[in-house]
């Protein structure tokens, strides 16, 4: 059963420890992560990443109890890969604290809908982190902090919906996620491709491609498809040395 301090008693050992994945790019920032687990007795780090698509593959074969993910990845960023791993019956019970540089309340509810338990700017303390890490390696969401479980996260999002539409928002268009397919589009975008060149590289249609940017913009709430790439640039849902904006 848990204690309060986040340790789980077994039969075969006093403590159980709480298994934590780093995917973090940057070493110095993970290595300070790193350095705060490495001081706390129930938490132990199993695995360190630097790529997106290699989290994913880590994270299905070692099924950590919590990830630590930046979104700012090479490969696919964060809030891809936290889709795909909780969307594989692998990663289902898998914890997933989404670490930012760039945070606001739309980037929250992407991360949410991702399939994040939890969301934070990079510059959170070790002493809200930490409690964080244990809550949701129990299943638990927290979210500022408050700590929830499902029915009650969504009756949070139920309400900040409403809270919107009060003040003429609209929050269906204002926080619907991007599709896989449009966020490949968004970063194909973002390095300079023209919509043929997309249609040709995925291998559909430019019709096809030209539905997917109406698409973008409008849940973006941007005008055209440079203003796409300088949002998706700030929230590090693409890197910086992958871009060509034109």
């Amino acid at each position: 059963m848990p204690y309060d301090d986040g340790r789980y008693r077994t039969s075969q050992d006093p403590y159980e420890f709480i298994r934590v994945m780093i995917v973090e790019d940057h070493p110095l920032f993970g290595q300070g992560l790193r350095r705060v687990l490495e001081g706390e007795e129930d938490l132990r780090v199993i695995a360190e990443v630097d790529d997106g698509a290699m989290a994913v593959e880590r994270a299905l074969e070692m099924q950590p109890d919590v990830i630590l993910m930046d979104i700012n990845l090479p490969s696919k960023n964060g809030l891809q890969a936290t889709r795909e791993i909780k969307n594989h019956p692998a990663g289902a019970s898998v914890g997933i604290i989404i670490l930012t540089a760039y945070h606001d309340d739309e980037q929250l509810f992407h991360a949410l809908r991702a399939g994040a338990a939890a969301y934070y700017p990079k510059e959170v303390r070790p002493s809200v982190l930490l409690p964080a890490i244990r809550a949701v390696a129990q299943g638990n969401y927290v979210i500022g902090d408050e700590v929830m479980n499902r029915p009650q996260v969504a009756r949070w999002m139920i309400r900040q919906f409403e809270d919107l539409a009060t003040f003429g928002e609209s929050p269906d268009e204002m926080f619907m996620p991007l599709s896989p397919r449009e966020m490949e589009i968004l970063q194909l975008i973002t390095r300079g491709l023209s919509n043929k060149e997309i249609a040709h590289t995925l291998g559909i249609s430019r019709q096809t491609v030209k539905n997917h940017m109406s698409s973008i913009l409008r849940k973006l709430a941007v005008n055209d498809r440079t203003q796409a790439a300088v949002l998706a640039l700030r929230r590090g849902w693409v890197r910086l040395e992958d871009t060509v904006i034109r």
